[in-house]
C-alpha cells in the first residue's frame, strides 16, 4: 500500500519489506518533526534484513494531501486515530508500533487509547507524556523546551521556519545530508510548515487520556524506551520517571547520542526494535 483514505483525507505510507511476512512481523513507524517517513529509511532496511515489513506512516500535516487547517484537527486523539485508521487499511489487528519525537508522543496516545492494537511499544527519545509533564514542574526540562513557544505563535513558523529552511536548510540539527535534504525539500512545500507544527499548536488543547476502566497514564504493552543521553530538547529526569508509568514488560536504553536516534543510531534502534517484538514470540 502506498495511501490510504481517513478522515476524509488521504495519507501516504511505505509499505516496504518481505511480502509474505507475518502480521506480528510488521512495524509501523511513526516520525516526529520536523521529520518525514524518511527518517526511517536506514533503521527499515535493517529491519527488512531481519524478515520484518516496514510500514512508515507520513504524519497528519505531513503527508501533501492531510494537511488540515483547523488547530483542533491535530489534537493527539486525532493522530492516534491516524494510526488506527492505519493499521484497519493494512488488515492488521495489532502491529509492532515505534515512535520518534512527536511519532513517540503518538506511539505512546495508541498504546494508552487502544493497548489491544500495539503488539509492543518502542518509543525513542520522547518520554511518556506524564514524565514529561511532572519533568516541567520539578526539573530543567520546561527550558529544554523552550522552542515549542515560536512554533505554537500564529504565523511566526510560517514566515520565520519558511525563510530559514530556504536560507539555511536544517544543518544546524546535524542530520545526514540526505535526510536533511528531503526533510527541507517537503518542509517548503506550499501548507507544509502549518501542517507539520499542526501538533504544536494543538498541545494547550491536548490531553493524552487512556480509557475509563484503567489509570489514564498506564501502559500495559511490553515496551521498550530509548533514551539519547544527548539530547538538548528532553532530559534525563522524564527519561527516567517514564518507568513508573509502565506496567507491561519495560526496557530503559540509555544511548550516549543526540536526538536524532532513526537517522544517526539506525543499527542500534533496529536491534532495539528486533529485541522488543522477538522478546514476545
Amino acid at each position: 500500500m502506498q495511501t490510504f483514505i481517513h478522515d476524509g483525507m488521504t495519507f501516504s505510507v511505505v509499505d516496504a519489506g518481505p511480502a509474505g511476512a507475518a502480521p506480528e512481523r510488521t512495524v509501523v513507524l511513526l516520525h516526529g518533526f520536523p521529520q518525514t517517513s524518511a527518517a526511517w529509511q536506514d533503521v527499515s532496511a535493517r529491519l527488512h534484513s531481519h524478515g520484518f515489513r516496514t510500514l512508515a506512516l507520513d504524519n497528519r500535516g505531513v503527508s501533501p494531501m492531510a494537511r488540515p487547517s483547523r488547530r483542533s484537527d491535530y489534537r493527539i486523539e486525532h493522530l492516534v486515530s491516524d494510526v488506527v485508521a492505519l493499521l484497519d487499511a493494512a488488515g492488521l489487528e495489532q502491529a509492532n508500533v515505534v515512535g520518534h519525537d512527536w511519532g513517540g508522543a503518538i506511539a505512546w496516545g495508541l498504546a494508552q487509547r487502544h493497548p489491544e492494537r500495539v503488539r509492543t511499544l518502542t518509543v525513542l527519545a520522547t518520554p511518556h507524556p506524564a514524565a514529561m509533564l511532572w519533568a516541567s514542574l520539578h526539573s530543567t526540562q520546561a527550558l529544554k523546551s523552550w522552542y515549542m513557544g515560536p512554533l505554537i505563535l500564529p504565523l511566526v513558523p510560517e514566515v520565520g521556519l519558511t525563510w530559514a529552511l530556504r536560507t539555511f536548510g536544517l544543518h544546524n540539527l546535524g542530520l545526514p545530508t540526505a535526510q536533511e535534504q528531503e526533510y527541507v525539500r517537503v518542509l517548503t512545500q506550499l501548507g507544509a510548515v502549518s501542517g507539520a507544527v499542526g501538533p504544536y499548536r494543538a498541545l494547550p488543547t491536548m490531553a493524552l487520556r487512556g480509557r475509563s476502566d484503567r489509570p489514564a497514564d498506564e501502559i500495559t504493552v511490553p515496551t521498550t524506551f530509548v533514551w539519547g543521553n544527548r539530547d538538548v530538547a528532553l532530559g534525563r529526569a522524564a527519561a527516567e520517571r517514564t518507568e513508573k508509568y509502565v506496567t507491561g514488560d519495560y526496557r530503559f536504553v540509555e544511548l550516549d547520542a543526540d536526538h536524532w536516534l532513526p537517522e544517526k543510531r539506525s543499527e542500534r534502534v533496529a536491534e532495539e526494535i528486533t529485541r522488543r517484538v522477538e522478546s514476545t514470540v
